[in-house]
């Protein structure tokens, strides 16, 4: 079947679920890349990977693409559901014959009521899909296929669950897809380099995170692994077709889990000089680190999260404070750039808690930063959690451009004050000499960082004023 593979424009400039943990529009637009929808999109024959958001594709625009298509599979998200669900119903009524499958962790937590949403929506693959969908294109019924639920005569079926993927070298590579069906240059991320192209090399994380989407809802705690040598030869292949690159994102759940590992993989990277980042825990030894560092690595995203030991207890982050200072110790030491990620809103959060976040922010000192809303996506222990206290409200987890919004209240903490929390971090981090001088000094030699720089700055005090709008309503 001629096969579209779609992440939808759920909202203008949104960074979709298809390539995001946390879907929703950023301060700065951001464009993670699709990559579990490239992987079904090179197993099957004429089909297209359509990245709506970065491309600029509207939501009139892919209804007019998806005529040429027999059978359309979405990537949806829980703050983009309903967008998605009316442009699926679009598509029908001018398409009445396609087929169109739903896909993501909202589907495979809420895979019943996604199906009695709307009519529109024929079936849902539930976790990992590369082969369900490659199946179901090749002429495969759905009563065959594991990990599929559908309509049939009334009710609705549930086939059963579909082992998660272990062989992940009989994967295509991504980049091939990426040359066929993407534009490079629209994706950007902060703090990455300009352009860059991002790929798996492993699948799962073992780390136990209450509030963590892929793991509890889509590809499991087991940690698989592709081969080292599969992942040079994509690393060389990306190079091959994109000699523009100048960084390779590893964009693992968590990149450096097992020492053994991770130090055989530089070993095969070290050999073809690039600068690569990736994801990373703070239980990373110096060991690692400096292998990494010695085979390319220039920067790592850390989730942080939290200041106080009682939330990292909390959400069984398997980390503590002590360990993420000794952590920043050795990265610096080094010359690895560390970009942090926070979260304000997580299980115990009170006024105090996030001051004690702000200084342990402060005293890591990481490159950049980001700080986002703690949203209770639907099958994770966070939503039990919320839903069990009464701590959840009525709200969407987005406002009507796609940016985040609190859905849930604590005894002292609004939702007003959480949004305040978050800007007011930024401003109490960003807003010191020394890291504006840090800032202005990258940009100064670099054309190109510069105006990057003026454009994400716009960018953030448009939603900056937006969010002030909400607390002083």
């Amino acid at each position: 079947m001629k096969t579209l593979l779609l992440n939808p424009p759920s909202f203008e400039k949104f960074d979709g679920g298809a390539g995001s943990r946390w879907p929703a529009r950023r301060e700065i637009t951001s464009f993670w890349y699709p990559v579990w929808l490239a992987y079904p999109a090179g197993l099957i024959p004429e089909s297209r990977l359509l990245d709506a958001p970065p491309h600029g594709v509207t939501p009139r625009e892919t209804i007019d693409i998806a005529r040429d298509y027999e059978f359309l599979a979405l990537f949806t998200s829980t703050p983009g559901f309903a967008n998605d669900v009316r442009l699926a119903e679009s598509i029908k009524d001018v398409h009445p014959s396609i087929k169109i499958a739903f896909l993501g962790p909202h589907v495979s937590v809420l895979a019943e009521e996604s199906l009695k949403a709307s009519s529109a929506i024929d079936f849902v693959v539930r976790r990992e899909f590369d082969h369900a969908l490659a199946e179901y294109a090749s002429g495969k019924a759905l009563q065959e296929i594991l990990g599929v639920s559908y309509r049939s005569n009334g009710s609705i079926v549930h086939n059963e669950d579909r082992p998660l993927l272990t062989d992940l070298d009989s994967l295509p590579f991504v980049v091939d897809v990426y040359k066929r069906d993407l534009d490079i240059t629209r994706y950007n991320v902060p703090f990455l380099k300009h352009p860059f192209v991002a790929f798996y090399t492993s699948r799962g994380c073992p780390a136990l995170c209450t509030f963590c989407l892929w793991p509890q809802t889509f590809g499991g705690h087991r940690w698989r692994t592709r081969g080292s040598d599969n992942v040079a030869a994509e690393v060389r292949r990306a190079r091959e077709l994109f000699p523009e690159v100048r960084e390779i994102f590893f964009d693992d759940d968590t990149f450096a889990w097992g020492k053994a590992r991770v130090l055989e993989l530089c070993g095969k990277l070290k050999p073809l000089q690039f600068t690569w980042s990736c994801t990373c825990r703070v239980h990373a030894d110096r060991d690692m680190l400096k292998a990494m560092k010695e085979a390319g690595c220039r920067l790592l995203i850390v989730g942080f999260e939290s200041g106080d030991p009682t939330i990292l207890k909390n959400i069984k982050k398997g980390a503590t404070v002590e360990q993420a200072h000794a952590f920043m110790k050795h990265c610096k030491e080094l010359g690895l750039a560390v970009h942090g990620d926070f979260i304000i809103g997580l299980p115990g959060e009170t006024h105090e808690t996030i001051r004690r976040t702000m200084e342990f922010a402060e005293r890591l000192d990481c490159e950049t930063i980001q700080v986002s809303i703690a949203h209770p996506y639907p099958g994770t222990e966070f939503d039990h959690y919320a839903r069990s206290h009464g701590y959840l409200t009525e709200d969407e987890m987005a406002d009507e451009l796609g940016h985040q919004m609190p859905n849930l209240r604590y005894p002292g903490l609004s939702r007003r004050e959480i949004v305040e929390a978050v800007e007011y971090f930024y401003s109490r981090y960003y807003f010191r000499p020394r890291i504006v001088l840090r800032i202005v000094q990258r940009a100064i030699f670099d054309g190109a960082e510069r105006r990057r720089l003026m454009r994400e700055a716009r960018e953030y005090f448009q939603l900056r004023a937006r969010r002030l709008r909400f607390s002083r309503s």
